[in-house]
């Protein structure tokens, strides 16, 4: 299985082979064993998530504070999306940086995102179904995250804002600074 490190530390693209045929096509979307091996990364996952959104729907950009913090595997299943994150681990050389990829049904590809990231996307296509692996549980008491037009970010969502479909709770997360305020007060992000 193809992984393919990105310039910020743990965080990987997964190109998977894709078997295809007059029948359609066969792909294995997650092994343990080659993950780990690729990566030198353990991971157990222990909950999947999945969302059907419209264009220019955003969601993010989100993480769970501490023991509660979340590593990721997404994908498109259909449709595009573009899937955005930020590394928020105190202590990596790339603390602050931003990733994008496009991930569609089309081109099968995944994204591995370690805990200490923010994480979001937005829908590029008509409608896009997003599924993710996590590994760890959902706990609202730990939620957090920034407001993803946040100009100090200055993140390329490709979408014009006013095209952009936000909900009420991502329209009231804190900007990066004072994001970067709540950050210095915790004593564990991942």
């Amino acid at each position: 299985m193809p992984y393919i490190a990105t310039p910020l530390k743990d965080l990987w693209v997964f190109e998977p082979r894709v078997f295809e045929d007059s029948r359609g096509y066969f792909f294995e979307s997650f092994n343990q064993q080659q993950f780990e091996q690729a990566t030198n990364l353990q991971v157990q996952f222990v909950q999947d998530n999945q969302s059907l959104s419209q264009y220019g729907v955003v969601r993010g950009l989100h993480m769970q504070w501490g023991e509660a913090a979340q590593a990721k595997l997404v994908r498109a299943l259909s449709g595009t999306v573009l899937d955005i994150v930020v590394d928020i681990r105190p202590n990596s050389t790339t603390f602050g940086k931003s990733f994008s990829i496009e991930l569609s049904g089309e081109n099968k590809k995944q994204l591995f995102v370690p805990r200490g990231f923010l994480h979001g996307f937005v829908v590029l296509s008509e409608k896009a179904e997003f599924f993710y692996k996590c590994d760890n549980y959902y706990a609202p008491q730990a939620e957090g995250g920034v407001l993803l037009t946040d100009t100090d970010l200055a993140l390329d969502w490709r979408v014009p804002t006013d095209k952009m479909i936000i909900s009420d709770k991502d329209q009231k997360l804190p900007t990066w600074k004072e994001f970067l305020g709540l950050l210095n007060t915790q004593k564990d992000i991942a």
